[in-house]
């Protein structure tokens, strides 16, 4: 079957990885609501769209923080991409860079920070951790700066890690050879086994949870990068990023990874659009699958969205080619949606566009 959506992609990868890869990269944390809720919202948004434009050219660029890329869709950080293929994170690097857009590599890569930077023609940001030893953080920072990552994204949401029940079934552990690259001073190949998973374990040994707002002012000293705040999911705390000096926030709940039940990221969207009120970039991950969420985001106030499992299926399947072709299917799905919304720029989505 060649694939033509995102959806025939996560099934043919599914044959192809081994059930505890597929099991990692696809679940939830506890009964998965959250998981399911992240795409299940978005078909309840309707869109209210517009005839007689001429759309006979669409421009489908943006800009983020300054950057401009081919299109509103970016790479999400996710961790382990050598369980997927063996290129891993350089591999998705290539395809971003040929993709004119942006990834964001996680601090649990399996490839060098170095070699991914050069693997991209484009941007490349850094997903950060912040761990209890502060030196692992500051070191993590200089290297992603002189790497010549563009931008730090704090990922907040995870003092600890969310319960993921499949995880804990299989024994999460990362196969023989598979290292956390960036890392490889704190641990080298295989995560703390405690309670089934491994990944949890590594969670709770090595992140801090005590980390907290006073602890943004003491990155800011630490780089000129620009940071951005990952996890944020009411608007309460959009406003804190605001106050704190956060250059923009993703709108996140970890693809349903952490809490369970807490609301989906797009029906979070409004609220913190309203709140942050276009002082900082807002972009938003979870969920997203069809080019019609994208617009659905755009509309309702992100920048762009981020993309985390449909690359790793993309991966899985065919490697850089793989992940060429999911960025592919969301461009064409996104310029097609926009053309029969009466868009012909990214800029011309607003509110308007939802049915109310």
């Amino acid at each position: 079957m060649t694939p033509i959506t995102i959806s025939d992609f996560e099934s043919l990868a599914k044959e192809k990885l081994t059930q505890m890869a597929y099991d990692y990269y696809s679940s939830g944390a506890n009964d998965e609501v959250t998981l399911r809720e992240n795409c299940d919202a978005y078909q309840r948004i309707f869109l209210k769209y517009r005839v007689l434009v001429d759309v006979s050219k669409r421009d489908l660029s943006t800009e983020v923080l300054g950057n401009r890329i081919s299109m509103p869709v970016m790479i999400a950080p996710t961790a382990f991409h050598r369980m997927a293929h063996d290129e891993g994170e350089v591999a998705v690097a290539r395809a971003a860079g040929a993709a004119d857009t942006i990834m964001i590599l996680s601090t649990l890569s399996n490839s060098e920070v170095e070699q991914v930077v050069k693997a991209s023609a484009k941007p490349v940001w850094f997903q950060l951790y912040v761990f209890k030893d502060r030196e692992i953080t500051r070191d993590l920072i200089k290297r992603a700066e002189a790497a010549g990552c563009k931008a730090i994204v704090l990922t907040v949401d995870a003092p600890l890690l969310g319960t993921r029940e499949r995880d804990v079934r299989n024994r999460f552990d990362l196969p023989e050879g598979i290292t956390v690259k960036n890392l490889e001073t704190v641990f080298k190949e295989k995560l703390p086994q405690k309670d089934g998973s491994g990944i949890a374990s590594y969670v709770a040994a090595y992140l801090d949870a005590s980390l907290n707002w006073k602890d943004i002012e003491w990155l800011r000293s630490i780089t000129k990068l620009p940071l951005l705040i990952k996890g944020i999911a009411c608007k309460e705390d959009a406003i804190l990023s605001v106050d704190h000096g956060a250059d923009g926030i993703v709108v996140s709940n970890h693809g349903g990874r952490q809490l369970d039940t807490c609301r989906a990221t797009i029906d979070v969207l409004p609220e913190v659009a309203d709140a942050v009120h276009g002082k900082i970039e807002i972009l938003i991950d979870g969920g997203v699958r069809r080019g019609t969420d994208v617009i659905k985001a755009i509309a309702l106030g992100a920048k762009a969205v981020l993309i985390g499992r449909p690359v790793i299926w993309g991966l899985a399947l065919n490697g850089e080619n793989g992940v060429k072709a999911v960025l592919e299917i969301f461009r064409k799905e996104l310029d097609l949606a926009m053309a029969l919304c009466g868009c012909d720029s990214v800029k011309k989505i607003s509110k308007d566009l939802i049915a109310k």
